[in-house]
This record gives structure tokens, C-alpha cells and sequence, in this order.
């Protein structure tokens, strides 16, 4: 009689377990690992987003420097009217290919840094069933607690009105405001009142953004009020990436800071009695050549067509030119003397007070 021992078959309820967990995988993997991810405490560097905070700001700078050099050719003070529609112009190009697109802006690419919504990932780890965690061996994955969904539409949205729309809006108020004169005391009483009251909401907001850069100091999280109520935070795009240093900058600031040094040494003997008595003998050929320039505006530097006197100094300047100034800058100096202009004449024609150009 010959007995053959056969492999003893699995028990019944790991079977059943195992079953479970084929079926449950597929279902819930990526839940389980969000639930993994939020629960990695991580740290993103403060200094780096500030940084991409200030490279964001040279950006929109230069964009807006090489767009002014298109309308070099226009009227002079043209475009002084439309700044604020200029820059949130540029903000909101900088927002269209970046944002918009789940891309970075320029200065957090730099920084190596992506926004990711906080919500999506807090959701996500709450709505994982506590009978998968004991799964979680099983669905073991290189995790850096950097994971998570990009911002949504909504937020994006919410993000361009409040970026964009909400200073393009501040600055008019203000612009408008400080042209109307509403803070004068001679102004009507509704006037008066809609000043105050927007002192005391830029007040109010003021201190809202002290309070969260107060908040962001400590915990890291979230720059700006409007990051915050729409819960969207900078992490790293690569966890690998190292934090590029460059000291030249810092090495051009020296240099700099040490030559402003040494001149303002160099001022008090610049102004003694003995050295102006050594370059008085040059100072005559200079003489000469400012009488020649100055028949050019000083402002734009060409040959006036129209041409104006500054009173009382008497300077030459373009129409257009010292109009503008004496409009855009109650207080204006002469370029020349900086002695502050109070009326301005046509060559050869009666004077022409200040307060009547503006």
C-alpha cells in the first residue's frame, strides 16, 4: 500500500485574506499612498521662498522695462496714465503660462518649488478606510511627503482675481483717490468717507499680512494671505535637487557698498576750499560746455521744438517734458539746477503759472 502525502492546501481565511487584498489593491492604491504621503512631516526652506517671491518681482520688471522702451517714441507722459493697466497686464501674461497651465512661475522654478493643494492631500489621507493600513507593508513606495495634486480650477481662478484683479483695482482706487483729492478736509462729506474707509481696510490688510508673515516665519507654510485662503502651498519639485548658491551678487554688493564708502569720505574734502581752488582752472572749460548743452531739454535730451522756460530759473526744457513732470510731481525741481519750478514761461511770451498747466 503506498500512501502519497499531497502539499497541504492554505487555510481557508488567509485564502479569503489574500483574495481581499488582490481585489482591494488596484482600488485603493493610490488613496493608501496619499494617506502615506500626508503623514511625512516635511519642511520647505523659507529663504527659497522668498526668494522665488523677489525673483518674481525682477521678472515683472524687466518685462515691464522693455515694454516701455516701445512707446520711448510717444508722448512723453502717455503712459504714466495707463501704469496700473500695464502691470496687471504683465501679471496676468505671467499667470496665463504659468499657473494656468499647472506650470511654476519663473521665480519658484528657479527655486525648485511647485504649489500643491492642501486640501486634495488632507482629503485624500481622511477618507482612507482604516481596514487597508494593514496594507500599507505591502504597498511599500519611495515616499517624500512632496506628493500631491497641482492646484484646481477653482483655485487658479481664485488666484487671478485676487492676485491680478485685486491690485490692478487697489492701485486705481488710490490713483483715483489721490486725483480727486478725497482725503482733503474741503472735499464733501461721502468723499471723506470713502477715504477713511479705505484707510481702514488697507489698514486692516496690513495687519493681516503681518500676522501670516508672523505665522509663516514659524510654521513655514504660505507666504501671502491669498495662499493661504486657498490653501495652496510651495513644496519642492525634486526632493534631490540641491539649493543653487551664487555669490556673485553678494561680491557685487561689497564692492559697492565699499566704494559708496570711500566717497562719502572723499565728500567733505571734495567740498574744501583748497580743492576747489585746485579744480577751479578746469571748472571753467566745463562752463563753457554746459552753455552749449544747455539748449537740450534736460529731461529727454534732444533739441526742444517747442521750448519752455522753468521759472525762476530759467532753464529750456521741451513743452511736453516739463508739462508732464510739473503734473505727474507737484514738487518738481529743474533737472539743472534743482531749484523747484513754480511757473512755467514760453520762450518769448508771457508766464504761464504751474498750477495752470496741471
Amino acid at each position: 500500500m503506498i500512501c502519497v502525502r499531497s502539499n497541504p492546501s492554505p487555510a481557508p481565511q488567509e485564502d479569503a485574506w489574500v483574495t481581499s487584498y488582490q481585489r482591494l489593491v488596484p482600488h485603493w492604491h493610490s488613496v493608501s499612498l496619499s494617506h502615506q504621503h500626508s503623514s511625512i512631516p516635511i519642511s520647505i526652506s523659507r529663504v527659497n521662498q522668498f526668494d522665488a517671491a523677489r525673483l518674481d518681482i525682477e521678472l515683472s520688471a524687466m518685462l515691464k522695462e522693455q515694454l516701455v522702451k516701445v512707446f520711448s517714441l510717444m508722448k512723453p507722459g502717455m503712459l504714466f496714465q495707463y501704469e496700473p493697466e500695464l502691470d496687471a497686464f504683465l501679471e496676468f501674461l505671467i499667470w496665463r503660462f504659468s499657473i494656468w497651465v499647472d506650470k511654476p512661475t519663473p521665480g519658484i522654478a528657479l527655486m525648485n518649488l511647485r504649489y500643491r493643494d492642501e486640501r486634495a492631500v488632507a482629503l485624500r489621507g481622511k477618507a482612507l478606510p482604516t481596514s487597508l493600513v494593514c496594507l500599507s507593508p505591502y504597498l511599500s513606495a519611495v515616499r517624500t511627503g512632496l506628493e500631491g495634486p497641482g492646484l484646481t480650477f477653482a483655485q487658479k481662478m481664485w488666484y487671478c482675481v485676487a492676485a491680478v484683479g485685486g491690485q490692478y483695482i487697489l492701485a486705481r482706487l488710490q490713483s483715483f483717490s489721490a486725483f480727486r483729492r478725497w482725503g482733503d478736509s474741503e472735499q464733501r462729506p461721502l468723499a471723506r468717507r470713502a477715504w477713511g474707509l479705505m484707510q481702514r481696510i488697507e489698514g486692516l490688510y496690513k495687519a493681516a499680512s503681518f500676522g501670516n508673515l508672523l505665522i509663516f516665519l514659524y510654521t513655514g507654510r504660505y507666504r501671502y494671505l491669498i495662499e493661504r485662503s486657498l490653501q495652496a502651498r510651495l513644496v519642492y519639485e525634486s526632493p534631490n535637487m540641491n539649493r543653487a548658491v551664487s555669490f556673485e551678487y553678494m561680491n557685487r554688493q561689497l564692492v559697492w557698498n565699499e566704494f559708496s564708502e570711500m566717497l562719502l569720505l572723499l565728500l567733505p574734502l571734495l567740498n574744501s576750499s583748497t580743492v576747489k581752488s585746485f579744480l577751479h582752472p578746469f571748472s571753467k572749460d566745463k562752463s563753457s560746455s554746459s552753455k552749449e548743452d544747455d539748449s537740450i531739454c534736460p529731461i529727454c535730451w534732444a533739441s526742444p521744438t517747442l521750448v519752455y522756460l522753468a521759472l525762476p530759473c530759467q532753464h529750456r526744457y521741451c513743452y511736453y517734458c516739463l508739462r508732464t513732470r510739473c503734473a505727474a510731481v507737484p514738487s518738481f525741481q529743474c533737472s539743472r539746477c534743482s531749484e523747484p519750478v513754480v511757473a512755467m514761461q514760453r520762450h518769448g511770451s508771457v508766464v504761464e503759472h504751474k498750477t495752470q498747466s496741471q
